[in-house]
Parts: C-alpha cells; structure tokens; sequence
C-alpha cells in the first residue's frame, strides 16, 4: 500500500485541512502525519513551510509540491496523479 507523509505542525489550520481532505479521498493508502517540531532537523528544513506532503517508496522519500489548499475531493486526487502519486506506489 503506498504511503503519504504530511509533515505537519500543531495549530497548522493548512496542515489540519489537508489531513482531512486527504482521509476523506477513497483512495488505497497509508496517510503518516509528522510533527515536524517533534524533530529538529525537520523543524530546521520545513519550519513554517508546512504542510509538506511525501511519498515513501522504495527509492526513499519524494516530496511533492505544495498542494493548492482550495483542492478537495476528484480535484485533489487528480492533483495527486498529475504529480506522480498513484495507488500503485509501493
């Protein structure tokens, strides 16, 4: 089952959006929420920078850019296709 990290921060109402919206898709896959303050060397890269979403494959971890935040829904998961995350991801 491919998986999709959102590297979030506590109070982040971007971050909290897009977890729900990603939930909500009817999609095949594992969502891992990351608190980048809970790890300094991500605090230090993202920071402010949040929400952040990755894949995690095999290859490593690829970040995908920022996603719009009035996506939702077919749009979202179209989204996500055009920029290379599909359910086939491993």
């Amino acid at each position: 089952m491919p998986v999709l990290l959102l590297l979030t921060r506590k109070g982040c109402c971007l971050c909290e959006g897009l977890e729900q919206k990603l939930r909500a898709l009817d999609l095949p896959l594992a969502l891992e929420t990351i608190d980048v303050d809970g790890d300094p060397a991500l605090q230090a890269r993202f920071g402010l920078e949040v929400p952040v979403l990755q894949v995690r494959s095999a290859q490593g971890d690829r970040q995908l850019p920022r996603v719009p935040p009035r996506l939702a829904g077919a749009s979202l998961q179209v989204w996500l296709q055009k920029h290379g995350f599909s359910s086939q991801d491993a």
